[in-house]
């Protein structure tokens, strides 16, 4: 599926963010004619020419804010947290960059803006973890108790934004939610310069003492999904935090070994690659100013592992798998697979066949329009089928 570029990340990034026009997230015209000021394979240009467009959609939110329009103010200050958000997106190859901060903290802010506009109960938490704490919003669907599902994202995304991708369908269903931000993401990995770690159950451990401490919340009825990255993330933290009533894998992902990854681009076996050769840095180098995602993805890493050079990014990611580790989960999990996923093919049925515990896997497919990546673009049906599930396994009542 191409959307206005060639280059298939840029293509992506635009369905993505496009994709939440359907949960007030974007307006297509908006997304459309900001895409065709780009320059294809700039990540400048992106930056610039998004970050124009949040401000003047920021700048109308401000302008409604001040009439006193408050539902038109609520809807430009959720789309100017998401375009500010995209604006972002591709700064990662400085992390001294300081727009990175500047552009984030607007996403933010601008998002927090719409929450005071809104009508449902929300909170901004904070969770206790080692020495510090851990970022989220905590959503109720109403004032009685609920099943709760615990969201977080993967390799680049934010709280912020998921309240578009998960959070309205889930509170239209019934579910409370609680989105958190662990270690490698958002603000912790902004503000606080803490990089990702494999054991995500020190993660999800925290959040779920949390929740189980909350009078809204049913406590043997509590779900973790991990999105993107997070389908390794979430499986990971279920195998050891056996508390959850059940584990969603949006979509899944058996290992993300950097090492592994680069050794098939160069058609060797890891233990072949020299990380620190002259030959080595010049292959990489010419594939990163080829292919817009390579580039992305580790300059990304490298953002988010805190991690200064490739060889160093290849060493924090070795334990990133789940051999050894799946067949430890003991609760039901679902599987989810995008037919064309241009980041983890086959990964999700490695995960599949791993598990021990009950399991479904559902693919998504070209038919469906639901082919990308995390099922962009389609995110009602995937969102639809994903609580269709849920309910079956939490033995709610269908709606």
């Amino acid at each position: 599926m191409k959307l206005i570029f060639k280059d298939q990340t840029f293509s992506f990034e635009l369905l993505r963010t496009m994709g939440y026009a359907a949960f007030g997230g974007a307006d297509i015209g908006e997304c459309l004619s900001t895409a065709y000021r780009i320059e294809e394979g700039n990540f400048e240009s992106w930056y610039e020419e998004w970050l124009k467009t949040a401000i003047r959609v920021h700048q109308e939110a401000d302008e409604s804010s001040k009439h006193g329009n408050k539902s038109s103010a609520r809807d430009f200050y959720l789309r100017a947290s998401n375009y500010y958000r995209t604006a972002e997106f591709f700064l990662h190859g400085n992390p001294e960059d300081k727009r990175i901060l500047k552009t984030w903290r607007l996403s933010q802010s601008t998002f927090r803006r719409a929450l005071t506009l809104l009508d449902h109960h929300w909170e901004i938490v904070t969770i206790p973890y080692e020495d510090t704490d851990l970022p989220g919003y905590l959503y109720l669907a109403g004032d009685q108790p609920a099943p709760t599902l615990i969201v977080h994202g993967g390799y680049d995304s934010t709280a912020e934004e998921l309240y578009f991708q998960v959070v309205t369908s889930a509170l239209e269903k019934g579910y409370h939610c609680l989105v958190f931000e662990g270690p490698g993401q958002g603000a912790v990995i902004r503000e606080q310069r803490i990089p990702f770690r494999h054991d995500w159950e020190a993660a999800v451990t925290p959040v779920v003492d949390y929740l189980i401490k909350r009078p809204e919340v049913i406590s043997d009825k509590i779900v973790l999904m991990g999105i993107s990255l997070g389908g390794y993330l979430a499986p990971r933290a279920a195998a050891y935090e056996h508390r959850l009533a059940a584990c969603i894998a949006n979509d899944g992902l058996f290992s993300f070994q950097v090492g592994k990854i680069a050794a098939a681009l160069g058609g060797k076996e890891s233990e072949e690659l020299h990380f620190n050769s002259p030959e080595m840095d010049n292959f990489i180098a010419s594939i990163m100013a080829q292919d817009t995602g390579i580039r992305w993805g580790i300059e990304n890493g490298q953002f988010t592992f805190s991690a200064t050079n490739l060889e160093e990014l290849v060493h924090k990611t070795e334990p990133f798998t789940l051999e050894g580790v799946a067949e430890k989960i003991k609760c039901p999990v679902l599987v989810c697979e995008a037919e064309h996923d241009h980041a983890f093919a086959g990964q999700p049925e490695q995960l599949y066949k791993s598990l021990r515990s009950s399991k479904t896997y559902m693919k998504f497919t070209a038919e469906d329009s639901a082919e990308e990546h995390c099922h962009f673009g389609a995110l009602k049906l995937a969102n639809h089928r994903i609580f269709t599930w849920l309910d079956q396994v939490l033995n709610t009542e269908a709606r």
